[in-house]
């Protein structure tokens, strides 16, 4: 497998992830709105077929009773079905954090599905349980996926407790 760093996805970028794949999100992210990621890593296969890919964007968020402060937000993680269980997460995840760490802001965030949150916990993440809010086209919303934060410095700043607002679509 070769990694590769991409700029945003390409529709056959997407297509070759999915592999015929109808929600890999999970129904509740397939009907999500997502921001577009700046900057992706990605997995080719040997056939040159993208199988695996990880993007960050810089995003604001406002945490109740604080000042407000960006994230890296990493999302469109994803690996084709058909080699999931297979570690290549981690292998477009460790490289996305590294790059992630020169984008500026102290701390990582992402969405994931509930059965999810075990995998991101073994790569440092931690739950932020309290509400976290975003916006759709048609409004704000309570995020129905778990959240999760990172620290991409040694002294980075806890999270702070508190209803978490993103500001703008999630990632």
């Amino acid at each position: 497998m070769e990694l590769v760093e991409l700029g945003a996805l390409t529709e056959q970028d997407w297509d070759e992830l999915q592999n015929g794949e109808h929600e890999p999100f999970g129904s509740v992210g397939a009907r999500l709105a997502w921001r577009p990621k700046d900057r992706h890593i990605g997995l080719r296969a040997p056939d040159g077929r993208l199988v695996a890919a990880a993007g960050a964007v810089i995003a604001e968020v406002q945490v109740e009773g604080t000042a407000g402060f960006q994230v890296v937000g990493l999302g469109s993680l994803i690996v084709t079905r058909s080699l999931r269980g297979g570690g290549l997460m981690s292998r477009v995840v460790d490289p996305l954090l590294r790059l992630a760490e020169d984008m500026g802001p102290d701390r990582a965030m992402i969405f994931c599905r509930s059965e999810l949150v075990a995998l991101y916990r073994r790569m440092a993440f931690i739950e932020i349980t309290a509400p976290v809010w975003a916006d759709q086209p048609e409004g704000r919303i309570e995020m129905p996926l778990a959240a999760m934060w990172r620290a991409l410095r040694e002294r980075a700043p806890e999270w702070p407790p508190g209803r978490v607002d993103v500001q703008g679509l999630p990632f």
